[in-house]
């Protein structure tokens, strides 16, 4: 899915994988601490929650976190602001700073990001495309629609059928059918 929610939850999931990665650099150093005491390690859940969503310790937790480790706040900033531009409607035109958002990503040194950047730059029309105004449900709904008519069929003879099959399951036509009232 190209929603906000499924493109967040990939750059969370980048952070995590930073996150993790830093917590192993600092155990193999030396400087890492037991436990939930380190600024890594106790930080996790902070790094992955809104920002808006953040309480008074776990803001702590992140101010730690951006005086140890700047290649982890560095990823933290990158995924705050995609959700950031994510969740701008149309008037505020999100098509530039989400263009600049995937080439900051793309030329950052951390891999994890570069690779999320570089998908949303392919992908980006796609992006803003998709961006309706839909409720995440319903978009949710339609996607389920769609792969429940692709596993009813046994398979299909050409591309065009399976689109037309979803066009006709999920276009709400209205059609009369003759000698049918």
């Amino acid at each position: 899915m190209l929603d906000g929610f499924h493109i967040v939850s990939r750059a969370a999931d980048a952070l995590d994988k930073v996150s993790t990665a830093a917590w192993r650099e600092a155990r193999r150093s030396g400087t890492a601490r037991k436990g939930v005491g380190d600024p890594i390690k106790g930080a996790r859940w902070a790094l992955l929650k809104n920002e808006s969503d953040l309480t008074a310790a776990q803001r702590a937790q992140l101010e730690c976190v951006a005086n140890t480790n700047e290649t982890l706040w560095a990823a933290y900033k990158l995924k705050e602001r995609l959700r950031m531009i994510l969740r701008q409607g149309a008037r505020m035109r999100p098509r530039p700073l989400l263009r600049q958002w995937a080439a900051d990503a793309s030329l950052c040194d951390i891999a994890e990001f570069s690779k999320l950047g570089e998908k949303i730059a392919r992908r980006r029309f796609d992006i803003l495309r998709i961006r309706t105004g839909l409720p995440n449900a319903r978009l949710e709904a339609v996607n389920n629609k769609i792969k429940t008519t692709i596993k009813i069929g046994y398979g299909y003879r050409s591309l065009d059928n399976l689109i037309a099959l979803v066009m006709l399951k999920c276009g709400r036509l209205d059609l009369q059918l003759p000698g049918r009232q």
